[in-house]
């Protein structure tokens, strides 16, 4: 059985006076049997629309835009960092951006001080990529692993892309700084890490799930259960375009044609078996379902 709650947490700093600006944590909860998943806020991206939207009809891109009420010209996507707890094991799902990407962004300790949790406390980190909102808080301010406790795992096709010399002068100008990033990090890991294949068991009862084209060897996480749930990542990387014309290549993803047939396989495979999803992007803490629409698909919040 799945259940969900919703909690506004505000962290104490932000608390300690009325007057204090406050920040508030959407910490949307799942419950499948003795497992809980939490999400944590990392904060929120601020891109240029055509990061995303480039590249596609306009006219009718910017009728669905509008229709969820945001703007065109810049997106303030949110960052869900997933948490699972089983009680023997705690399981981040990505890191979040850390300080050197976005000032917006790189919160998720604020996250933890919120809920009481320790970098200490964390078991295991699965990543589903290596682009900067997803890998970049990993390390600490003296260039070591954040959770020092933890076992990684990361696709063997995201880690040997991003860590291939030919990476930073083949991924164009753009991304460069991505790829110096990724390989820096990752090599504080490299002898370590566990890497894996699709369909490999990362953890009892967690399955990793190759769907790349957002970057070469993206992987997302199926969690078994009476419903099952999936850790997305950035497979579908929001809740409006990417679930009604899922067959439009987006410029955020690395191999546009690859990741919108990534993309329409998966939905389609959402919706028709029912799984729970947890989106890195998505809103109201990415938890929700996939739904058929008239045309697409559209993001339930509703479980």
């Amino acid at each position: 059985m799945l259940n969900r709650r919703r909690l506004l947490t505000a962290t104490a700093a932000a608390a300690t006076t009325a007057l204090a600006p406050r920040r508030l944590w959407a910490a949307s909860t799942l419950t499948l049997g003795g497992t809980r998943i939490d999400t944590l806020s990392d904060g929120s991206l601020v891109l240029p629309g055509d990061f995303i939207l480039g590249g596609m009809p306009q006219d009718e891109m910017q009728a669905i835009v509008a229709k969820y009420g945001l703007p065109t010209d810049r997106l303030t996507p949110p960052c869900n960092v997933t948490l699972l707890r089983d009680g023997t094991n705690t399981v981040l799902f990505d890191v979040g951006a850390g300080p050197d990407f976005q000032p917006s962004a790189g919160k998720l300790m604020e996250a933890f001080d919120a809920i009481g949790l320790t970098v200490e406390d964390i078991t295991h980190v699965l990543f589903t990529h290596a682009h900067p909102d997803h890998l970049w808080g990993l390390l600490d301010e003296f260039d070591e692993p954040l959770f020092p406790n933890a076992e990684y795992m990361i696709g063997q096709a995201e880690f040997d892309y991003w860590t291939n010399p030919d990476t930073v002068a083949s991924i164009g100008e753009a991304r460069a700084t991505f790829a110096v990033g990724a390989a820096r990090r990752l090599a504080a890991i490299a002898e370590t890490a566990r890497l894996l294949a699709d369909g490999e068991e990362a953890l009892p009862g967690i399955i990793s799930r190759l769907t790349p084209g957002h970057t070469p060897g993206h992987l997302a996480y199926e969690i078994a259960g009476t419903t099952p749930v999936m850790v997305m990542g950035d497979c579908i990387g929001n809740h409006h375009v990417a679930f009604e014309r899922p067959e439009w290549e987006s410029g955020s993803d690395q191999d546009k044609a690859l990741a919108a047939g990534t993309r329409t396989a998966l939905l389609d495979r959402l919706a028709t078996e029912g799984h729970a999803i947890i989106g890195y992007h998505l809103p109201g803490g990415g938890i929700g379902r996939v739904e058929r629409a008239d045309t697409g698909y559209r993001f339930s919040e509703d479980i």
